[in-house]
């Protein structure tokens, strides 16, 4: 039988998932992504003889042209960026220089970083399958038995590990390390477009404290990172290691073609939502739908989700659906997210990437770099936070080079629902720059404590972490403080103790999930996430069971579960309030003022909603008594005068409601402009600010110092808002719903909205000049 050419094997799929006539009206757009031809290289005359025989035996028979040109940039002593498309071979770009150098110098030493245990463990699997007994490659995590650590210090010459071992394990016992890092080559920084926001923040201050030790034991290692294709990778890179690097952009690996699909689940004209809105099926519960047909088709596919809970979700509902139709393939289907304890995630790797499981649910811990070749399709639950995600995620599938299908399903919020109705908005615009601010003193200032307590800070060593004027006056905050103590040849950490930084920028520890009577740990959510998702009545899933949390104990971190199978999800909600402290950049004009600058954020969930499965029905809203939390960061807002809100025909009745309704639209699009997620952020509007005197509509960075997303806001400020008023306006509802104006988190009941007023008090900023204001 003749095989089907790849292409029509991606049409068939599409086909078959919209045979069902009550499906047919869901795709709202097909993009044909057409195939790629490969551009080969030849092997570089310093690779080693050995390496690239091995090499050649593994399948490489010859390099990519990109390959060739990044590695042989950092062989030269250059640091680079090789920023090009999933399943592009950006590994050969550093292990062809990496492991030339370890085979050429029995003393070399190479460092690998990645931002998962999971992609640091394939890698280690690709390294020791080219047998070469000099490297001796060992992964250094959290995972990595005691005995095996000694041995990994005295021994190793390729670690692979994370920001976070290197932060907490490695850079405070340097030297215990002493060896390695004095005969440090080169620092493999991959995936590093996930280092973004507060969290890569703190991981380029780790790079730098990593660089100020190797300069202590003699060594300038060069640094070589990966990164799926973003805007300027280079300037993202250098902010990130702090050195110059040199990118590497043009992609010459082959591509298949990809069929990608937008699609809008359905009206559920049976349910009703938050005052009776209209409400759409949930995207994890077509989700899952789509991954048991697809799974009933033998398609091996991946759908990503964004959260824990729903890749569980979608998990669990994919199987309930295939015992239906197809028992024998329940179990090919598993969820795979972080979280798990590392037993199931190893069960879980080795079933992925044998091929056992046929369907997968996952967050983006698969979207970062395993390697499981043989896809047939993704299926991408909502907005993945950036472009560069979007393509990262959807080139999963296809990774021999065949074609392959993607599904992009919106979620019922406005960033999706305006994506799958302007699919130019994913199609035709630049991949975004990575965002990220080493300066932020909120992240520095812990970080210098850290580096004095590995090595006396010196008068040279300031300007390595900034502007050295910002950095004397955390210095002198620190030993105000009593944290450092300042004499002629520098500053000291005082205490015996080494400090505390959590570089994920949760808060604080994680929150432990125990089941009730056994005291059985099923997992943990982040400090940060606790009040929302672990409260008490949380639904919680683990391993495609569900349980209900009995407390949450904030002082211990621990949440006490039980099992349970309860029709309904649940979602908290919270309130705020919002002081400006200071006005960083204002843009005026006609009326109007769009402001950046800093602000002081109270922040309390006070409840949650119980929603039913699959229809987002909402059976019930519980109070909860959770304590405020404080936050200090960066915002940006716009306040409107009164004569522009009277040329709105917008009443003083009318004011609340409207400008509630365009803050919750402006968050859900922010992400399209930053890189950022709509939960990292959050917003706050009044009809009268005390501070400004006027209308005023706030969104701000939901970290403390901030993250950099308002302040793309602020420079993105006119596109921003003209999607935010598109979005709204475009929506088909009467008076507002999740796609565009109603928050799953409002801790106002979603009251008041406006959406008519919403569209008329945008449409009268944007006309107010501000457009010429912020394109000047």
């Amino acid at each position: 039988m003749t095989a089907r050419p790849a292409a029509s094997r991606a049409k068939t799929l599409l086909q078959r998932l919209c045979l069902d006539p009550s499906r047919s009206d869901r795709v709202t757009h097909v993009e044909h992504v057409p195939p790629r031809t490969g551009r080969h290289g030849d092997w570089p005359e310093w690779a080693d003889p050995l390496l690239v025989d091995r090499l050649r035996l593994g399948g490489v028979e010859r390099p990519w042209e990109h390959q060739v040109q990044a590695a042989s940039l950092a062989h030269g002593g250059q640091s680079v960026v090789v920023a090009t498309g999933t399943a592009s071979g950006k590994s050969l770009a550093y292990l062809l220089p990496g492991l030339t150098a370890l085979m050429g110098d029995e003393r070399a030493s190479m460092l690998y970083l990645s931002p998962t245990k999971a992609l640091a463990t394939d890698q280690l699997r690709a390294v020791r399958s080219l047998n070469l007994m000099a490297v001796r490659a060992a992964t250094y995590d959290g995972d990595t038995a005691r005995e095996e650590r000694d041995w990994v210090r005295r021994h190793g010459r390729f670690v692979l590990t994370n920001p976070d071992m290197l932060h907490r394990g490695i850079l405070p016992r340097h030297g215990d390390w002493a060896s390695f890092l004095r005969h440090l080559t080169y620092v493999v920084v991959d995936e590093c477009h996930t280092y973004r926001g507060v969290f890569g923040s703190h991981v380029a201050l780790v790079l730098r404290r990593l660089r100020r030790i190797c300069a202590k034991y003699g060594a300038n290692p060069v640094f070589v990172l990966a990164s799926a294709t973003v805007s300027h990778p280079e300037v993202s890179a250098s902010r990130l290691t702090g050195v110059p690097v040199v990118p590497v952009t043009d992609d010459a690996s082959p591509r298949g073609g990809t069929e990608f699909a937008l699609w809008e689940p359905p009206l559920m004209p049976d349910y009703g939502g938050e005052h009776g809105a209209p409400v759409r099926r949930s995207a994890t519960a077509e989700t899952a739908d789509l991954l048991a047909d697809l799974v009933v088709e033998g398609a091996r596919t991946i759908a990503f989700v964004r959260s824990r809970r729903g890749a569980e979700a979608v998990a669990l509902n994919a199987r309930r659906a295939l015992y239906e139709v197809e028992p024998a393939l329940v179990d090919r289907i598993a969820a795979y997210r972080a979280g798990y304890l590392p037993e199931e995630r190893r069960e879980l790797e080795r079933r992925l990437q044998s091929g056992s499981l046929v369907g997968v649910a996952a967050t983006n811990a698969l979207e970062l770099g395993l390697d499981v070749s043989g896809l047939d399709a993704v299926v991408l639950t909502g907005w993945p936070g950036t472009v560069a995600s979007v393509w990262q995620q959807a080139g999963r599938a296809g990774r021999s080079g065949q074609g392959a299908l993607a599904v992009f399903v919106a979620r019922d919020d406005p960033l999706d629902t305006y994506l799958v109705h302007h699919p130019s908005a994913l199609f035709g615009r630049p991949v975004e720059t990575t965002v990220l601010d080493p300066t932020n003193p909120y992240v520095l200032g812990p970080h210098l404590g850290c580096a004095a307590s590995e090595l006396p800070l010196t008068e040279a060593d300031l300007a390595l972490f900034g502007e050295e004027e910002g950095v004397r006056l955390l210095l002198a905050d620190l030993v105000r403080r009593g944290i450092l103590r300042s004499r002629p040849r520098g500053w000291f950490w005082t205490s015996r103790e080494r400090p505390e930084v959590d570089i994920r920028g949760t808060g604080g520890p994680p929150v432990r999930l125990v089941e009730k009577g056994t005291g059985r740990l099923l997992g943990t959510v982040d400090h940060s996430a606790s009040h929302a998702q672990a409260h008490e009545g949380a639904v919680y899933l683990h391993q495609g069971e569900s349980w209900v949390v009995d407390s949450l104990d904030l002082e211990e971190a621990v949440a006490l579960v039980h099992a349970d199978e309860p029709d309904y999800s649940t979602s908290a909600r919270d309130v705020t309030d919002i002081e400006i402290v200071d006005a960083l950049r204002v843009a005026s004009y006609d009326g109007v003022d769009m402001v950046f600058g800093t602000v002081d954020v109270t922040h309390q969930v006070v409840s949650y909603l119980k929603k039913r499965h699959g229809s987002g029905e909402i059976l019930g809203e519980e109070p909860l008594d959770l304590p405020p939390r404080q936050l200090r960061t960066r915002a940006v807002w716009y306040t409107v005068a009164p004569d522009l809100l009277d040329e709105a025909d917008l009443s003083s009745a009318d004011v609340p409601g409207a400008a509630h309704a365009a803050e919750h639209a402006a968050i859900g699009l922010l992400p399209l402009f930053a890189t950022c997620d709509r939960w990292d952020i959050g917003g706050v509007s009044t009809a009268l600010h005390p501070d400004t005197g006027q209308c005023t509509v706030f969104v701000y960075d939901g970290h403390p110092g901030g993250a950099g997303f308002a302040e793309q806001g602020w420079v993105r400020g006119v596109d921003w808002l003209q999607a935010t008023r598109d979005a709204i306006a475009s929506c088909e509802c009467p008076s507002g719903c999740p796609s565009c104006v109603q928050s799953p988190k409002c801790g106002n009941g979603n009251e008041p909205l406006d959406k008519a007023g919403a569209v008329r008090l945008l449409d009268v900023v944007l006309a107010s000049g501000l457009r010429e204001v912020a394109a000047g």
